[in-house]
């Protein structure tokens, strides 16, 4: 199986529509027009809204930073450093309010016919089954072992991802230190009918 790799570093960051920040995006898959899974790392310079994405699924995990408060219509959520990441619908665009300074976030959305998840990646563990694609995010540099294949270096900053079978039959293992900052990320298209 092929690996990709893709360094935060190597990426130009995307202004806002509404200035508030940056985004630079890791992977847009199948492709950047119509994109199935769109992955990002994207840095909330100021208080204020996020963009309203009706009909997809976002999640969000603090990557760097004191972390950010989301307020949506009906609830308020902290998102906070090493907190699980929140899931929650792009059509509820909440405003967010920065809790001590700028945060970096790791983001996923997930389009319409699609599914997947964002889970935090402690050390030793393995990557659950994904269907389509399956990918580790890794802000601290760290390794992955596939299979019984030697550990691959990580260097921080970057994403790993592979698609097909063989990314859903082989097994993936973090190495890394504790306290380390990672994340699995997995997809799978849906039928739409």
């Amino acid at each position: 199986m092929s690996l990709e790799l893709v360094r935060l570093d190597d990426l130009a960051p995307q202004p806002w529509r509404n200035g508030g920040g940056r985004t630079r995006e890791l992977l847009a898959w199948p492709d950047g027009q119509r994109w199935s899974l769109r992955l990002s790392v994207a840095g909330i310079e100021r208080d204020g809204p996020f963009s309203a994405f009706p009909g997809v699924e976002r999640w969000l995990a603090v990557v760097a930073g004191a972390g950010v408060e989301l307020h949506f219509a009906a609830r308020s959520v902290r998102c906070l450093p090493g907190d699980g990441p929140l899931r929650f619908d792009g059509g509820d665009a909440p405003e967010a309010r920065l809790i001590d300074g700028p945060t970096e976030d790791l983001n996923l959305m997930l389009a319409a016919g699609s599914a997947g998840w964002m889970l935090r990646a402690e050390p030793g563990s393995h990557a659950p089954p994904a269907g389509t694609l399956r990918a580790l995010y890794a802000a601290d540099a760290v390794g992955l072992r596939r299979g019984g294949a030697a550990v691959l270096a990580v260097a921080a900053g970057s994403l790993v991802w592979a698609v097909g079978a063989a990314a859903l039959d082989e097994t993936w293992r973090l190495e890394a230190a504790p306290g380390t900052r990672a994340w699995w990320i997995g997809h799978e298209a849906r039928a739409v009918r």
